[in-house]
């Protein structure tokens, strides 16, 4: 059960706000000064405290509750405090509640004003504290992440991409090959250095093929080598991609590239570890940790007769999906600031822009775009329109934003308040500024 403390030295008056809360399922305590409500305070777990202005008898200058508030606020500076009194001063009012004040209520006060703003106080301080023990939950795991495995200089924020990454990291010692699925530009290849670096072969060399960069017909060769004069133009024998791997994982990169030669030939090296090269009759063995990567549809190609079935349940033991950019905003400012060239920053605007953007070219065009605005920016700070976006990813905040969609843009943002800022258009300053009107407690 939530729990009001009502600090006010007239009994009546407790007593009154005692037995109207009492009947909405809220427990209260009581405190007649400031002192004893300040111990309390320290003794007891409260959610929200209901405050009188004046203490000593004749007195109305509200000097004594503007003292006891700023102390509850020095000391409890996340804890929502209602002013009450029956000498209402406008001026010492605006400045409380922009000090943080939740509300500034006269008396005889409203009970169905008095009760909504409590009930929504205590309900917004409760999904803060979730929150906040959430950001500290991630925060905690992404420290463990970091420690427990080699995760090559990766940059993320968000809860999605930490998932890819904890499972990459869980199956990195399993000699089973992974299939890394997700749009061009996302990050696939550094999602299988991770493996790769935390994997039982990661003293073992990395080798790449792109399979949508060459043409059919070299695909195998570089695959699995070549003997002089086994095509047109081979004056030497050559090895391929799984001898120079040997011992170590081959990264294949757009396998649904592979021409249907090629992948008759990968099922048998992923099921036997032999091949020969083009041009030889001679077996060779090798040891070979196989990641492959695509933006393809494999399901659909396998309908349409252009992919092996086999050959994607053989490389799909273990499936990696990495969601496009915009699946995960979290990881856009932090990103962006990883791509900036040294000494350089992103103004509030900028930073609104990057998170409107769609970013259908994902990661790559993000760094694309973070190196060109570090060229061609005029002094230290990037703007807005050093990005070079579509004028359309330029936020425009017309309506002030209200508590929920502030509460929503800091849990999008695991509690960053610099990027739920970006997010609504506003300077982080604003942004704590509106948190405190509104009784919203930093993460």
């Amino acid at each position: 059960m939530p729990t009001v403390l009502i600090i006010d030295d007239n009994a009546a008056v407790a007593i009154a706000l005692e037995v109207l809360f009492s009947l909405h399922d809220i427990d209260a305590l009581r405190a007649a000064s400031p002192s004893e409500g300040l111990a309390l305070l320290e003794s007891a777990n409260v959610d929200l405290v209901i405050q009188d202005m004046n203490f000593t008898a004749d007195t109305t200058s509200g000097v004594e509750g503007t003292a006891l508030f700023r102390e509850i606020r020095r000391r409890h500076p996340d804890l929502p405090v209602i002013l009450l009194t029956a000498w209402t001063h406008l001026d010492a009012a605006v400045d409380l509640v922009k000090s943080g004040a939740a509300d500034y209520l006269s008396k005889p006060w409203d009970d169905k004003r008095l009760l909504a703003t409590v009930t929504n106080l205590i309900e917004l301080g409760q999904a803060n504290r979730a929150l906040q023990q959430r950001v500290q939950r991630e925060r905690r795991e992404k420290r463990d992440l970091e420690h427990k495995f080699d995760l090559r200089g990766m940059v993320w924020a968000d809860p999605a991409t930490e998932r890819v990454l904890n499972l990459a990291c869980q199956v990195a010692r399993a000699d089973v090959p992974v299939l890394i699925t997700g749009p061009n530009g996302t990050g696939k290849e550094r999602i299988a250095e991770i493996i790769q670096a935390n994997s039982q072969v990661a003293n073992g060399p990395f080798v790449v093929l792109n399979c949508g960069a060459l043409p059919a017909d070299l695909i195998e060769a570089e695959l699995f080598g070549a003997e002089a004069g086994a095509y047109t133009g081979a004056s030497r024998a050559r090895e391929g991609k799984f001898e120079a791997a040997d011992g170590g994982t081959l990264f294949l990169d757009e396998i649904g590239n592979l021409p249907l030669a090629g992948q008759m030939k990968l099922l048998r090296v992923l099921e036997t570890g032999r091949f020969e090269r083009l041009g030889s009759n001679r077996e060779r063995q090798v040891k070979v940790r196989v990641i492959s990567a695509t933006n393809a549809d494999l399901q659909s190609m396998i309908r349409a007769g252009t992919f092996r079935e086999d050959l994607f349940y053989r490389l799909n033991v273990i499936e990696l999906r990495l969601p496009p950019l915009a699946s995960r905003p979290a990881d856009i400012l932090p990103l962006a600031a990883g791509f900036l060239a040294p000494g350089k920053s992103l103004h509030p605007a900028a930073q609104a822009a990057l998170m409107a953007h769609a970013w259908p070219g994902n990661v790559r065009e993000l760094k694309n775009v973070m190196q060109r605005a570090s060229l061609l920016a005029q002094g230290s700070t990037i703007k807005a329109d050093d990005l070079g976006l579509p004028l359309a990813a330029l936020p425009a905040v017309e309506n002030e934003p209200d508590r929920d969609t502030i509460a929503q843009a800091l849990a999008r943002a695991n509690g960053v308040v610099a990027q739920a800022a970006a997010e609504l258009g506003l300077s982080r300053q604003a942004l704590y500024r509106r948190m405190e009107r509104l009784g919203i407690a930093r993460p």
